[in-house]
């Protein structure tokens, strides 16, 4: 796209724009809509004038359905003009597949004056909400009455339709509607699809990039739909109805993809699957076969595309019912975003079945669908987002409880053998080993039972605690067997935390002693980790040689070595 018309179009927005607050408020805007009478360009009419069919209003048919003719040439003729005073007029019609519309006014004073387009230049005359613009000729007598004389129209949704005669007024103002409808769109596009792009980066989730398709999906169809793409780089408007079809189809099958990816699989299981993929590809093929096919086969490929979009319409009882079955948390989710769209597009389709006749918020209730569903479906996103916080959260949760519960011992609270040694070796420091084993425990157990022991090996584990430095490493490394390991440079005294333990009261005030043996070392390695234990080891034996309940202290291996 070269810079130039985009500077163009940027400043007709903003010619627009001070137009539209400029106006006369006191003026009266002329919006007057016109009556499409219809007759074929074929028998009768051949080689007819405009200046004859002016003068036969009577062979226009005015009463039936334009589309009952079918595909062809054709005479339009509107009801006579009423007085508009002397403001230049303009005459708008929608967009729709033609090889060339010329447009004839009859003035007051009987002179005929032409005007027209052809889907090569239509680009020039695209008015946002792809409204066909055309300015009548500047005469000196009023208009009276237009003609339309339309080659090529396929006519699956008429020939002439929405035609309206209005002023300067009129025209900025509708421009300026459709320019705020677009633009909000656009801007709410854009910032959704920015979002959950770096919500990607971030949590990886495969409903996100089904998510961001299906945004440019519509994007792209709000930019071929408006007419903006005819406006801004001269399109054969043929050619963008083709572009339109195609990405209008994609950005169904993209929905479709997305709320498959959104749900929990659990939801899809099964024939739905391969339902859904089935009608997806008929959506594609369907708009391909419309875009590649048309005008020669346009009866079967319009047909076929439009009531493609109604199998989408059949999923959506299955998918619900199968959500609700299957408990998916995100029923209400997608029956919240899902439910205003799946209205308007099917007041859409039964328009485009000539059910309802053209409107133009009808002709762009797709955009006011996709609006919906895209600002609807963020929610959706939002709080699937939620939920995959608060799942996360709670793995960690258990991850963390699994690990406590892999590293503690479990009827004392402290470090396990494993977890001990784990955070032990590797040090570079020299540390101080206190190794603590209860005197004739055994004789504990008979005594009160094995209930009363484990209490007592509770309260000497609580003891330890409360006795030990904030960094000290305390563990129940065997049966009645404890260790502290604490920096040399801070040594714990091994003859308080005896004291501590005799001051303990025990289960039936039963007297429990302890024997200490401590060594100070370095742990780098697994073998100065077996080195420290023996000589504390050797130094619990010795205290409990000497007559057990007191504390004796092994040689530093930095002395013996």
């Amino acid at each position: 796209m070269s810079s130039a018309p985009a500077i163009r179009w940027i400043l007709t927005v903003l010619l627009l724009v001070l137009t539209a607050f400029a106006a006369d408020p006191a003026h009266a805007a002329v919006h007057v809509p016109l009556r499409a009478c219809i007759l074929p360009a074929t028998g009768q009419a051949d080689g007819r004038t405009a200046a004859m069919l002016f003068t036969q209003p009577q062979r226009f048919d005015c009463a039936g359905k334009q589309t009952a003719y079918g595909a062809g040439d054709y005479w339009v003729l509107s009801q006579p003009l009423p007085a508009t005073g002397d403001a230049p007029l303009r005459v708008r019609q929608a967009s729709l597949w033609q090889t060339r519309a010329t447009l004839f006014v009859l003035y007051a004073d009987g002179a005929i004056r032409r005007t027209g387009f052809t889907s090569a230049n239509a680009g020039r005359h695209l008015r946002l909400g792809a409204i066909i613009e055309l300015a009548l000729p500047r005469h000196a007598a009023p208009p009276v009455r237009l003609l339309w004389h339309v080659e090529g129209a396929l006519n699956r949704r008429g020939v002439v339709i929405g035609p309206t005669l209005i002023d300067r007024d009129a025209a900025a103002a509708a421009d300026m509607t459709m320019a705020a409808l677009y633009a909000a769109f656009a801007g709410m596009c854009l910032a959704l699809l920015v979002y959950n792009l770096a919500l990607w980066a971030a949590l990886r989730q495969a409903f996100q990039p089904a998510y961001c398709l299906m945004v440019l999906c519509l994007l792209g169809y709000a930019f071929t739909s408006s007419g903006l793409l005819g406006q801004i780089t001269g399109i054969d408007n043929n050619d963008r109805q083709r572009i339109n079809y195609v990405l209008l189809a994609g950005s169904a099958a993209a929905a479709l993809v997305f709320a498959r990816a959104f749900f929990e699989r659990r939801v899809f299981d099964g024939w739905l699957r391969p339902y859904s993929s089935a009608v997806i590809a008929f959506v594609l093929l369907a708009a391909a076969a419309y875009a590649g096919l048309t005008p020669r086969f346009a009866a079967i490929t319009d047909l076929i595309s439009t009531s493609s979009y109604l199998f989408v319409i059949t999923l959506l009882a299955p998918i619900l019912i199968r959500a609700y079955r299957r408990r998916s948390n995100y029923l209400w989710v997608f029956g919240l975003a899902w439910g205003a769209p799946v209205v308007l597009g099917s007041v859409r389709i039964l328009a485009a079945f000539n059910v309802f006749a053209w409107q133009l918020w009808i002709d762009n209730s797709t955009l006011l669908a996709m609006a919906l569903e895209a600002a609807l479906s963020s929610l959706g996103v939002a709080y699937r987002i939620r939920l995959l916080s608060l799942e996360r959260d709670a793995a960690r949760e258990q991850e963390i409880a699994a690990r406590l519960l892999a590293a503690t011992d479990p009827l004392t609270g402290l470090l396990n053998r494993r977890a001990f040694l784990d955070g032990a070796i590797g040090r570079e420091d020299a540390h101080q080993l206190i190794l603590v084993d209860i005197d004739h425990f055994k004789r504990i157990n008979e005594t009160i039972g094995h209930d009363g022991g484990d209490e007592v090996l509770r309260l000497i584990a609580r003891s330890l605690r409360a006795a030990a430095t904030p960094e000290a490493l305390v563990a129940r490394i065997g049966g009645e067997e404890f260790a502290l390991l604490v920096r040399a440079d801070t040594p714990l005294d091994a003859r308080a935390v005896l004291d501590r333990l005799r001051m303990e009261r025990m289960p039936f005030d039963l007297v429990v002693t302890a024997s200490i043996g401590t060594c100070t070392g370095t742990l780098r390695r697994e073998t100065d980790w077996k080195a420290l234990y023996r000589c504390a080891d050797r130094a619990l034996f010795a205290a409990k040689a000497a007559g057990r309940d007191r504390v004796r202290h092994g040689a530093p291996l930095a002395q013996v070595a």
